[in-house]
């Protein structure tokens, strides 16, 4: 088995390397890629060094099957001739090609046989918040048709990468000793504040983020389902966490939704609020599941359920999501 990784320097790069190693992923031999930036760093995987290639218009994806690719929608769009032409597979960690139709958006646990009709060689990795949402909401979408969701996000620094991490490391120590913040990244200080912003906004006021929302949700579940967003940039360093209100054709009990998702994969159940037992990011930062709790019914919506998340923004929502999905396809035997 040969694997690229571009953008291998990146936050979500780096995570490949962590997760293809802890999970044993089969390979024979790795190649990685990034920009003039990043060519020539050396990186460790499995006790070997690796030396980063410059990405460039050429057959080094010759005799490639998998590629993770996770450098930006730009990247992704250059290069995917490249990477493909010679039969590998693309699992692209952009939102390039997320909404093109012949281009499956998969997440494994709900809609992973997506990926075997794959016409262009590219299979798209879904937004983090999507990914997270979905896992959720897919076991219980088998008790009841989810007609309405309303979901408040609260996304870390690390959903902006690795040198958005370092900013607000860095504005924490600049506020607390009295110096005024470094604001790059982010369009205000996020250390001590939050900003109802993320990525850019649309002509309908809702920004990219939200609209991702909607619109993979949709793709993914093959449902009709409709998503009303807001993502909010919160000061914690890694995890994010969202708020869910669903609105199903008939109602879900809070006890039918905790048996429901505790036995679904990638989901584990922390939910005993009277013990102060619920998803936190501090404690979801590095775990592979996404985690649930605070299951109610909704005040407000006879047919309503609502419930609190948190999920590693890197790791199932970048990197473990991606792996997955290779691994899905050798085990299935159509990587060809």
């Amino acid at each position: 088995m040969n694997v690229a990784i571009v953008g291998a320097s990146g936050a979500v790069g780096q995570e490949f390397l962590k997760v293809l190693a802890e999970r044993n992923f089969p390979i024979d031999h790795l190649t990685l890629f990034g920009s003039h930036r990043s060519a020539g760093h050396k990186y460790s995987f499995r006790g070997q060094e690796y030396e980063v290639k410059l990405l460039q218009h050429n057959d080094d994806f010759k005799g490639v099957d998998i590629a993770f690719t996770s450098a930006g929608g730009g990247v992704s769009k250059e290069f995917a001739d490249d990477i493909t032409r010679f039969g590998a597979v693309m699992i692209d960690n952009s939102s390039a090609f997320r909404m093109e139709d012949d281009v499956p958006l998969v997440v494994p646990e709900c809609n992973a046989e997506d990926a075997l009709n794959r016409p262009r060689g590219i299979i798209a990795n879904p937004n983090c918040t999507t990914i997270m949402m979905v896992v959720v909401l897919k076991p219980l979408e088998a008790i009841s048709h989810i007609r309405r969701i309303h979901v408040a996000t609260y996304q870390a620094a690390s959903g902006a990468g690795a040198t958005a991490m370092k900013e607000l490391e860095q504005q924490y120590r600049q506020v607390l000793a009295g110096e005024k913040p470094t604001v790059s990244k982010f369009p205000h200080q996020l250390a001590f504040n939050m900003i109802p912003q993320v990525d850019v906004f649309t002509d309908n006021d809702y920004t990219k983020e939200e609209m991702k929302m909607y619109n993979e949700t949709r793709k993914i579940m093959h449902s009709d389902v409709v998503t009303s967003a807001t993502c909010v940039r919160v000061p914690s360093l890694r995890s994010h966490s969202e708020s869910v209100w669903i609105e199903t054709e008939k109602p879900i009990s809070p006890e039918e939704a905790r048996i429901a998702v505790s036995k679904a994969p990638g989901v584990t159940l922390v939910d005993n609020p009277k013990a102060g037992e619920y998803p936190m990011p501090l404690y979801t930062a590095g775990k592979d599941d996404v985690y649930v709790g605070r299951f109610r019914k909704d005040l407000a919506n006879p047919n309503g359920l609502t419930f609190w998340l948190s999920g590693d923004q890197i790791r199932k929502g970048a990197a473990l999501n991606a792996v997955q999905i290779g691994e899905y396809l050798i085990s299935s035997g159509n990587l060809k």
